[in-house]
């Protein structure tokens, strides 16, 4: 099932920032984001009711089953443009901006073909 592209940031953010401080709020993804609170409400809303995410009674979320999945497969794809770009002379704060939006645009076939020549090559 395909997502959209703000739905796989908001996970790839969610799982960013509890690999970071353990647990994840809906402000910290505002600030993580830099979105108001308002539009990352709306956007858990979504999430959850999607079976993407889990809210407990204190605001703690945690990512689904089906929710980690693509977030880890955003964040993988974002590592390895990241530190592609930056082995190009691309500077680390550009590369990470241009990563996520790479991220979202390729087919699993197209980056499997990437990942497989990158790491033959040895260039990451």
């Amino acid at each position: 099932m395909k997502i959209q592209e703000s739905a796989e940031n908001y996970l790839e953010s969610i799982l960013m920032i509890s690999e970071r401080k353990g647990e994840v709020r809906s402000i910290d993804i505002v600030n993580e984001l830099e979105f108001s609170k308002p539009s990352v409400s709306i956007a858990m809303k979504n999430l959850r009711e999607n079976g993407y995410i889990l809210v407990d009674k204190d605001g703690y979320i945690t990512l689904t089953e089906k929710g980690m999945v693509i977030a880890e497969k955003m964040y993988e794809r974002h590592k390895l443009f990241s530190r592609l770009f930056v082995s190009l002379g691309v500077d680390a704060k550009t590369a990470a901006k241009d990563a996520c939006r790479v991220e979202h645009i390729l087919s699993d076939e197209t980056f499997a073909a990437i990942k497989k020549y990158i790491t033959e090559q040895g260039l990451i």
